[in-house]
């Protein structure tokens, strides 16, 4: 399945809904395919980091809006100057990932990204918290944790297609009209991982921020009930999927983030893995 074409069932509300379970693996097989038992296994790479991309550019939109709105002139943010920056780090953290997997798929600027406006419950950036009604640190954690069992997901999909790739099964997985190597998938793991992680450290400063005391007591992190990232009923991009719909709430811009949030961010450390 070309990028292109993933853009436009991605895109189209109703085409979206029309072919999530009709979503498989983009693959060639010089015998068979293996035997499928996991929707995750039915993801393709093409499939996996553009929903990545998407992610990315939502949690751009939040934690740009969140910084610009009402909800950031609460004391706990703008008096204390460590709480403000956790956001400000984020927002570039965020504006980082995006720009990696853009360079994965062959996106040349953000303004060719799938989704360009993300809709959010009303009075999500007025309050920071709320007993009732939408609030910034809800939307989140909410965000997080599923960015977090997305990532979850897509270490074990791209882990499953190395395995297949190196140990010889007859089945090449593509990106555009490239074959992937193992090494190229296993790296796409990584990648995968290395995201998971920030994107935990976010959930937790969220946290923190909200008063929330252990801010991260979790052992180990979790799939928060996905079972692949775009194929299916659990997968995530159907959890994302409010997020994409007008009857969810206002209308936020992904370019005005982008643009206005240039002044707002903090930078961050470190590349991505090396390949």
């Amino acid at each position: 399945m070309e990028t292109k074409q993933l853009f436009n069932q991605i895109a189209g509300r109703r085409g979206f809904f029309r072919n999530l379970g009709l979503a498989t693996a983009t693959v060639t097989a010089a015998t068979a395919q293996p035997t499928a038992s996991a929707p995750f296994q039915f993801d393709s790479p093409a499939q996996i980091l553009t929903a990545a991309l998407i992610a990315e550019d939502l949690a751009t939109t939040f934690y740009y809006n969140f910084l610009a709105g009402k909800a950031a002139e609460d004391p706990a943010v703008a008096v204390e100057l460590k709480n403000r920056n956790y956001l400000r780090a984020a927002l570039q953290e965020e504006i980082e990932h995006a720009n990696l997997l853009r360079s994965l798929l062959g996106i040349s600027a953000a303004g060719a990204d799938p989704i360009q406006t993300f809709y959010f419950p009303k009075g999500t950036f007025d309050k920071l918290d709320a007993t009732t009604g939408a609030a910034a640190l809800p939307i989140l954690d909410a965000l997080e944790n599923a960015f977090i069992g997305a990532y979850l997901t897509a270490v074990r999909a791209f882990a499953f297609m190395a395995a297949n790739t190196s140990t010889n099964r007859g089945v090449y997985y593509k990106l555009g009209n490239a074959n992937l190597s193992a090494d190229q998938l296993a790296y796409f793991s990584q990648v995968s991982a290395s995201i998971l992680g920030v994107e935990a450290e976010h959930r937790a400063l969220g946290r923190v921020i909200g008063g929330q005391d252990p801010a991260n007591n979790r052992c180990y992190q979790q799939t928060a009930g996905l079972d692949s990232v775009f194929t299916g009923s659990k997968s995530a991009v159907v959890a994302l999927t409010p997020f994409l719909t007008p009857a969810t709430g206002p209308a936020f811009s992904f370019k005005e983030a982008l643009e206005k949030g240039a002044a707002l961010t903090l930078p961050c450390e470190f590349g991505p893995p090396a390949f």
